[in-house]
């Protein structure tokens, strides 16, 4: 089992589209194979960073999801509104 933490930085006033199209990215995850949990959080310090941590159950299975034309076309809703690049942490116990 492994962890990913995906920390997305948006651009000012998007908070809101945002966090519709967060919503609905985390729900096709949800779907995805080897998925098994995820939550997405806020930094009380700074409103515009946001936390998604994932569950998986392999690197391949996230792999798998990250590489998809699912998660392709949702980030295309997405990018628009961070002002830099996603990042990824993967982690395992």
């Amino acid at each position: 089992m492994i962890k990913v933490i995906i920390e997305r930085h948006i651009a000012d006033e998007l908070g809101e589209h945002y966090e519709k199209a967060a919503r609905t990215t985390l729900q096709k995850a949800m779907q995805a194979h080897g998925f098994i949990s995820g939550e997405a959080l806020r930094n009380v310090n700074d409103h515009n960073h946001r936390v998604v941590i994932a569950t998986y159950r392999t690197v391949a299975d996230w792999e798998r999801w990250l590489s998809s034309e699912e998660r392709k076309e949702m980030m295309e809703q997405i990018r628009p509104m961070l002002d830099r690049e996603e990042k990824f942490t993967l982690l395992e116990h």
